[in-house]
């Protein structure tokens, strides 16, 4: 062995050295948070792994920055066979794949590593010149720790600088390659041509051993830095919560017969390990806040900083709970013996999250869809939420009422339940006691809901639905009074005591008579009785009624009048529990076509899995907006501006939201749900 060679060796094993400490270490803060099997659905968690972490579509998303940093990490992962090549290199000079490939393929490994680093070195430039002359709204703020971004991006561009300067060295020396294969360092090699041997020959391994180093610092560097997802974002795309029925956007079951002191989360030991491995694959891109309706409109919540938190609470606490140490032997930030006590007396809820954060949410899940390596802040601030109401029974005021309502009558609003049926008067509408005394089964349960049942707007859409199935000659009964609110704002708001109550006595009553299929116009009960009411044992078939009405009018079971009607411009908007919880976006538009020959669909410019939120959700219904603009109102505003004579929704709350916000703006464009359309328009 050389003495470069054993140099090399030394280098190369302190720097691995150096990462196995620090794996470990960041491995033992995982274990702090609660156990979560992460290996089920496999089939599925490999297709995220490969669509969302390997091909990058959550980030191809954002049309400018997003194919760069695409390409800064397919560039990372190409470079990785020209990494080993220099570390066998190192341990064997004079070393080259071209020793083991038929030449065909070790030339296009060559060319594969000179255009991929000129490629990721353009990118890097852009991406500096992005953040330090440019600097997006999104970059800003919330504690972004922008020099280490731009350190990260320098070294980077070193390491490609160092690679071409190597090859260009090298081909001054002893070219071995067709110019065509080396279009990089080709060209720096002819403008370098006029140095002297003994100038190229230090300039070549001097590069080699900067590139090396860089390479080794890099990797060391990485697991201290909010770049560690460079390491962490394709385990954690595997890792994530998988798609399909009953896993997108559902809560955690919780068993609230456990001995417990505590319910939820105030701390980072009560979140799971995958939500701490959340917080390690944060970039802090800031895509999560952009999307943000909260945030949008002057609210305190930063999805970004929710992570971003929940890491720094876990770096302050874990080296007091474990006794770790940095590499150099130095307890991590905040953590020394003077303050090991304040540490341990901190939490992340309030000390580093606040109450007002969490209640700012409306769970629209935009915050989980855009992110590119598959974090869910929502699942943090809802488990922090049901700290909030089952351990501290900390809760705006305003919604006591609601809980107080949901226990005694079943209802968020103080109605009765015999008021539920009143809006079927005199349409000859059967309850399910009424058939199963008559011996009937009929093929379909319409769920009315809350809304559909007492707001007298939402009536008129649970009127019009019954009157479409009623034309397509469709057996189907209600609850009507036996009905009973299924828990989800509970849910919401953190009350799960108040939830599993509610959506167990629902439970109870539609498997009392063998209820199989389930129709409803609420996108909150569509999702909740069909995704999450499983985990309690409650499994039925639930269709939204814009799929159902979509069904029907494909099968022409709906007479419609034969007249192509009146000509509308009509801006569909987006629910956030029918499209970003169950991805139903085509039915209601196709619905609404079928019904109107002659309208003309408009998309605001955030529409579809884009979609801005009305405002009502995650209980933001039953709670009053006093910081910034009304989000309901900018909603509206930017349906307005598409120049519709129509708005048309899928969903009470949506409805109630938007309706609202028109009277606000003093706007005559009405809103109407789909259902309320296709009946406008039946042959009488």
């Amino acid at each position: 062995m050389t003495a470069s060679s054993a140099v090399f060796l030394i280098v190369l094993l302190l720097a691995l050295s150096m990462f196995s400490y620090s794996a470990q270490r960041l491995v033992r803060y995982l274990r702090l948070g609660t156990n979560e099997n992460r290996l089920n659905g496999i089939p599925t968690r490999i297709w995220n792994f490969l669509t969302i972490g390997i091909a990058q579509t959550k980030i191809l998303r954002d049309p400018l920055a997003g194919p760069l940093h695409a390409l800064v990490f397919w560039g990372f992962l190409v470079l990785q066979l020209g990494a080993l090549e220099i570390i066998i290199q190192g341990l064997k000079p004079g070393f080259n794949f071209g020793a083991i490939l038929p030449q065909p393929l070790h030339y296009l490994f060559v060319l594969s590593q000179e255009g991929t680093a000129a490629a990721v070195l353009a990118a890097v430039a852009f991406l500096l010149y992005r953040r330090l002359v440019v600097k997006p709204r999104r970059l800003q703020g919330d504690s972004v720790h922008s020099g280490d971004a731009v350190f990260i991006l320098s070294l980077i561009a070193g390491l490609m600088i160092t690679l071409i300067l190597t090859a260009a060295g090298e081909r001054i020396l002893a070219p071995h390659y067709p110019m065509a294969v080396q279009p990089v360092s080709t060209p720096v090699a002819l403008a370098l041509g006029w140095l002297p041997s003994g100038a190229v020959e230090f300039m070549r391994d001097s590069a080699w051993w900067v590139h090396v180093l860089l390479l080794f610092s890099f990797l060391n560097y990485l697991p201290y830095s909010k770049h560690l997802h460079v390491i962490v974002s394709l385990p954690n795309t595997f890792l994530s919560n998988t798609s399909g029925p009953g896993t997108v956007g559902a809560m955690k079951p919780m068993d609230l017969e456990t001995e417990s002191e505590v319910f939820g989360a105030s701390d980072v030991t009560h979140l799971s390990w995958k939500n701490l491995l959340d917080g390690y694959a944060c970039t802090e891109c800031g895509r999560c806040t952009s999307v943000c309706p909260a945030n949008l409109t002057g609210k305190a919540l930063s999805p970004r900083k929710i992570v971003i938190n929940t890491r720094q609470r876990l770096w302050e606490l874990a080296p007091a709970l474990v006794g770790s140490s940095d590499v150099f032997g130095q307890p991590m930030i905040g953590t020394g013996p003077d303050n090991a006590t304040a540490v341990l007396d901190h939490k992340l809820l309030d000390n580093f999250i606040t109450e007002e954060e969490l209640w700012a949410c409306t769970s629209c899940r935009a915050c989980v869809y855009e992110c590119p390596v598959s974090i869910d802040q929502l699942e943090i601030i809802n488990e922090m939420r049901r700290n909030l109401v089952l351990t501290e029974s900390r809760f705006p005021e305003e919604v006591l009422p609601a809980f107080e309502a949901l226990e005694r009558n079943g209802s968020p609003w103080a109605f009765q339940p015999s008021e539920r049926a009143k809006w079927s008067e005199g349409m000859d509408v059967p309850t399910m006691a009424e058939l199963f005394e008559r011996g009937e089964r009929p093929d379909i349960l319409f769920w009315v809901g809350c809304m559909g049942s007492f707001d007298d707007r939402a009536k008129k859409t649970t009127v019009a639905f019954a009157r479409i199935m009623q034309a397509a000659g469709i057996r189907f009964g209600i609850l009507g009074q036996e009905e009973s609110c299924n828990g989800d704002p509970a849910r919401r708001m953190g009350n799960e005591y108040l939830y599993q109550m509610l959506a167990k006595q629902a439970i109870e009553t539609l498997d009392r008579y063998e209820v199989t299929t389930i129709v409803t116009s609420c996108p909150h009960c569509f999702h909740q009785i069909g995704n999450e009411f499983p985990q309690l044992g409650g499994n039925y078939e639930v269709i939204h009624h814009s799929t159902y009405i979509e069904r029907l009018l494909v099968d022409g079971m709906v007479p419609l009048q034969s007249d192509e009607g009146q000509k509308l411009v009509v801006a569909y908007h987006d629910s956030c529990y029918l499209g970003r919880y169950n991805e139903v976006y085509d039915a209601p538009r196709e619905a609404l076509k079928r019904a109107l020959p002659v309208v003309q669909l408009v998309e605001a410019p955030r529409s579809r899995d884009k979609g801005l939120c009305c405002g009502a959700g995650g209980g933001r219904m039953w709670m009053e907006e006093s910081v910034g603009e009304r989000i309901n109102v900018e909603r509206k505003k930017e349906l307005l501006a598409t120049g519709a004579d129509v708005v048309a929704v899928a969903c009470p709350f949506c409805m109630t939201m938007l309706g609202d916000a028109g009277k606000k703006l003093e706007s005559n464009v009405p809103v109407y749900d789909i259902a309320e359309v296709v009946a406008d328009r039946l042959a009488h």
